[in-house]
């Protein structure tokens, strides 16, 4: 799995979830435990997604930096607040259960990234007058 965590890494890090050199890079791994879980369409808790975290990062031999509920918590919700991830009870899951390709393709290519390019012209066009 360290290939699969590296590309995660860098999926994360192209959708400005990590800065380049973070250490704390847990978020890479509640993404990589809830992609597992989405192929079984299953649903997981904090708890468990902490779970499903420590194991992925003892089996790339990482420090288990990160790792407070609170921080799972932040991260889920960073998650939650660009659509990758949806919470349903107290449960979490990548949006609709699709992969994280599709997630990409109908709610960043399609929805976020037109916004922000909107906006970012706005603001050169307003800086320019």
């Amino acid at each position: 799995t360290t290939g699969k965590r590296e590309l995660m890494k860098k999926i994360c890090l192209s959708l400005g979830l990590l800065q380049s050199g973070d250490s704390r890079d847990v978020v890479v791994d509640i993404l990589l435990a809830l992609d597992n879980a989405g192929k079984d369409k299953k649903e997981l808790t904090s708890e468990q997604i902490k779970e499903e975290v420590e194991n992925i990062r003892k089996e790339n031999s990482l420090e288990l930096k990160g790792i407070a509920d609170s921080n799972i918590r932040r991260q889920l919700k960073r998650l939650r607040d660009i659509m990758i991830v949806e919470k349903k009870a107290n449960n979490y899951r990548l949006s609709e259960f699709e992969s994280l390709s599709e997630i990409f393709k109908n709610k960043i290519e399609n929805f976020l990234i037109p916004d922000i390019l909107k906006r970012v012209n706005e603001y050169l066009e307003e800086l320019e007058k």
